[in-house]
């Protein structure tokens, strides 16, 4: 399996199609051009995207059923020094081409905007009163989107869902665009989930320091 068989099986899940429940553990290509690996989870199968062997990683006997994304296992993939991300649950829907939300080139000095760059490519920032979005390439080349409420904005009044609405537009139309979301992020996956999103698995993000 290479990184453009892991863009594929991304593709293949805005479809519903999944890898086999199987137990296995894959190991692939770190992916390019950011410095960065990942752990991605599906049910009861799993795929590490590292620069380390496939001997290597298997030898430490970590199974697919949590424990490739365990605490242990995973201060063992980034070493000592490097850094482990949030475990996030991954979502995906396809894009609509259609968004009058307008561009910002004023916000790259955002937290959000910040975040986006260090494990996105070609992001690009719209936004409005309300708050932001980014959509760039992230993992394997895919599509992702993310969104931020500005601060005193109230989600209550559909603020949030009406910018995801706005980022999915700013995706050509049918192709499949990805979300990472926090579990305990209880608000934001709601609001995914109601504006077409479904979930696919749960995935970390990596910078190694070996």
């Amino acid at each position: 399996m290479h990184m453009h068989d892991l863009a594929a099986r991304f593709a293949a899940t805005a479809d519903g199609e999944f890898p086999p429940a199987d137990g296995l553990i894959e190991v692939v290509a770190a992916p390019t051009p950011l410095d960065l690996e990942a752990v991605v989870e599906f049910t009861a199968h799993a795929v590490v995207a590292t620069d380390l062997s496939e001997a290597v990683v298997l030898a430490q006997g970590f199974d697919a059923y949590g424990g490739i994304v365990s605490p242990e296992c995973l201060r063992w993939l980034a070493g000592p020094d490097g850094e482990i991300g949030c475990l996030d649950a991954v979502l995906v829907r396809r894009g609509t081409g259609r968004s009058d939300l307008p561009q910002r080139t004023d916000l790259d000095l955002h937290p959000r905007v910040v975040a986006a760059r260090r494990r996105r490519t070609e992001v690009t920032v719209f936004g409005d009163e309300r708050g932001l979005v980014t959509v760039g390439r992230g993992l394997a080349g895919r599509m992702e989107v993310s969104v931020e409420l500005f601060e005193g904005t109230r989600d209550g009044e559909g603020a949030g869902r009406g910018l995801i609405a706005e980022a999915v537009g700013h995706v050509p139309h049918g192709e499949p665009v990805f979300a990472s979301v926090a579990p305990g992020n209880a608000a934001s996956l709601r609001a995914f989930l109601a504006c077409g999103f479904a979930p696919i698995g749960a995935e970390v993000i990596i910078h190694p320091v070996r």
